[in-house]
């Protein structure tokens, strides 16, 4: 008996990293993750390494389901590796495990709300050929075929990711045409970046099949649209049961140069997108409110009434990298909160 795995991990590219994925065919039943044999690649076609000294290294890390193909076949998400067994360059997952663990005793929990959008032919799906649909407003979480574009795919992904058994929470459709979104957690650091980074895949995948592609850009289009972003909620124990928790980590963000230190950070093109307008605060300035979304982080309004919760982090590109984005907040408000003796 014999299974497929895909064997899938995202390469080197700057300045946002692409996913690549290749097929192993595995003699016997599938046995888990640490029946998984490593596997190497052609890093000078990935850029991850240069023609003369070309091998890097597949380590397995997180397998599921494979829904696209079924039966007993899988996913198969790898770290890429130096043949030294070190971490490579380009392997971000490697710096989270390390704070992960550090701080594993603040329970640290992630929901990550992942935006993107469908083009087909050059031109956003729904847009007609040369010219701009009606101005965003009616496509927000709208229903009929004259808001809303790509539900079929949408919809097939969803059904692939719960088959996955990933960790999405729900799907909706964003302001401009043919713009979506699935979220993902509530989970650990390196659950929720995981299971982001095959849903990103299954994403590519299952569009693949509908002629469709998909963009993590983060202003698609120009103009007078929404860009698309990968807000991120985070709490940590201390945060899910007093208020003054809530508040430390929020200004924690704003200390010295840690906006500055996150923004970086917080995927290629954010300017663009951070611009004061469109429901996100100026790329340079730090700010957090209740119920504001013109902030850089906003305190939900029910978590005010209740007095505990979590905050969302609205700064986030649609193209960060979740091993990124989660080992700083949890660095930035952990630190904090443990210097606050909030633990």
């Amino acid at each position: 008996m014999t299974f497929k795995a895909e064997y899938i991990w995202i390469d080197g590219t700057e300045p946002t990293a692409k996913l690549r994925s290749k097929t192993k065919i595995i003699a016997g039943e599938p046995a888990g993750l640490d029946a998984l044999p490593i596997w190497g690649f052609d890093g000078s076609s990935t850029n991850q390494a240069e023609g003369h000294s070309s091998d890097r290294v597949l380590k397995p890390v997180f397998t599921c389901p494979d829904p696209i193909r079924g039966g007993d076949d899988v996913l198969v998400l790898c770290e890429v590796l130096n043949i030294d067994m070190t971490p490579h360059e380009s392997n971000t997952r490697a710096a989270l495990v390390e704070v992960a663990e550090k701080f594993a005793a603040q329970e640290p929990i992630f929901g990550i709300e992942q935006e993107y959008t469908f083009f087909q032919d050059g031109y956003p799906l729904g847009f007609p050929k040369g010219g701009f649909p009606a101005p965003q407003g009616g496509y927000y979480c709208g229903v009929g075929a004259d808001e809303i574009f790509g539900r079929e795919v949408v919809e097939a992904h969803l059904d692939n990711c719960l088959a996955a058994g990933l960790a999405i929470s729900g799907i909706n459709a964003e302001v401009m045409p043919g713009q979506w979104e699935f979220q993902v957690g509530p989970v650990s650091p390196l659950e929720v970046s995981d299971h982001l980074w095959v849903a990103r895949w299954l994403l590519y995948r299952t569009a693949e099949d509908f002629g469709i592609s998909a963009t993590l850009d983060p202003k698609p289009v120009k103009g007078d649209w929404n860009g698309a972003g990968a807000h991120t909620n985070f709490s940590t124990k201390a945060m899910r049961e007093t208020y003054e928790a809530i508040i430390t980590a929020a200004e924690s963000l704003g200390e010295g140069s840690k906006p500055l230190d996150h923004v970086k950070n917080y995927g290629a093109g954010i300017d663009d997108r951070l611009t004061g307008l469109h429901e996100t605060a100026p790329w340079n300035e730090y700010s957090y409110g209740v119920s504001n979304r013109g902030a850089s982080v906003r305190i939900p309004w029910q978590v005010e009434k209740d007095g505990k919760g979590y905050i969302e982090d609205r700064r986030p590109n649609a193209n960060v990298d979740p091993y990124v984005v989660t080992r700083l907040l949890v660095d930035t408000c952990c630190s904090a909160l443990e210097k606050a003796g909030q633990v």
